[in-house]
């Protein structure tokens, strides 16, 4: 397996002990945001694509949290010594990061009470990655610190199968073809009109003229992903079931709507017909009928493959980058042009 999980944090600020440039492993970081049960999917996901877009390239993965987060209960429950604080990576550097979003607690983002390290984290990744993925919430909270762009919220939930297209070329996205589907879950985005006026390239939009994914080149390669390209098959469908949960415990005032281009015709009748119930008190064994609903469904990841290339792509920009840098040789043109 390609993506070896390094628990034991060596010193990335020091040479690798292997001779042969040829086989030395990619130093990738995931800064995993997810709380409880939820960091080991999160990890599971991330793990997987990773391994699938290596194609024979060596990664030696080591797993953060940052402090102020929820993280530490799921991090004691999935085991200690494999995840580590952010703060151990000062004064050291590895190749690429991911940084995943999570739920945020508060409306502010500023607000949040991991906001100071995660501040910390993006000064540190412009000056000790080749390439750093921002995720979902994470992305937000990223142009928020680097350039004052706030997030805008939505009436209803961006949720569901996207089909998206190409806004510019960029070696990035080569090979995904003009259009690919990327799941998105999420109430909140970035304009496109604030992005590009501070020097932000979009790469990708949805259907409905929402930004993808979009980049910005400083001594680190940022790439931000509003959407989940990693998500498993039944990802959107398990928080679908979670947020019923809470529209039922009371813990949310809307009821989720389904999914969007994700499940059969048959099935998002039956669950728009059980929101219609739900929503219309007294709502009996609504949860029950919703997970019946659900359990024969055939889901495919119909994004899988785009996803794998997009990765696979992002390895090879930091392959390319590692090796220039030995060499004291300057770096790709292509990837200097978004500049």
């Amino acid at each position: 397996m390609p993506v070896h999980i390094d628990s034991h944090h060596r010193d990335r600020s020091r040479p690798s002990h292997l001779s042969h440039a040829s086989s030395e492993p990619l130093t990738i970081g995931l800064i995993n945001n997810m709380p409880d049960l939820a960091l080991q999917s999160t990890e599971r996901q991330f793990v997987s694509l990773l391994d699938a877009a290596s194609e024979g390239i060596p990664i030696a993965l080591s797993l953060y949290s940052l402090p102020g987060t929820a993280t530490a209960t799921g991090v004691a429950l999935h085991g200690s010594n494999s995840y580590a604080s952010v703060e151990t990576l000062r004064n050291t550097r590895l190749d690429g990061l991911i940084v995943t979003g999570r739920e945020p607690m508060t409306p502010n983002l500023r607000d949040e009470p991991y906001w100071r390290s995660f501040t910390k984290v993006v000064d540190w990744a412009r000056d000790n990655t080749y390439s750093t993925i921002w995720s979902c919430l994470a992305a937000h909270a990223a142009v928020l610190h680097m350039d004052g762009i706030a997030r805008r919220s939505s009436p209803q939930k961006h949720c569901g199968v996207f089909e998206c297209s190409l806004a510019s070329d960029h070696p990035l996205t080569a090979g995904t073809g003009p259009r690919f589907n990327v799941p998105h879950s999420r109430w909140n985005g970035v304009a496109e009109e604030d992005l590009a006026a501070r020097g932000y390239q979009i790469l990708t939009r949805t259907g409905d003229a929402e930004v993808d994914i979009f980049i910005k080149q400083e001594n680190s390669l940022f790439a931000f992903f509003q959407g989940h390209p990693e998500y498993e098959s039944d990802t959107l469908l398990r928080e679908y079931r979670r947020d019923v949960a809470r529209y039922l415990g009371n813990e949310i005032s809307t009821y989720p709507s389904v999914p969007r281009s994700y499940l059969d015709h048959a099935t998002e009748h039956r669950l728009t017909t059980l929101r219609e119930q739900a929503i219309s008190p007294p709502a009996k064994n609504v949860f029950a009928r919703v997970t019946t609903a659900v359990q024969n469904s055939i889901l495919e990841s119909m994004w899988r493959a785009p996803a794998i290339r997009i990765y696979r792509n992002w390895l090879e920009y930091i392959s390319e980058r590692k090796q220039a840098n030995r060499q004291d040789a300057p770096v790709n043109a292509e990837y200097s042009a978004s500049r």
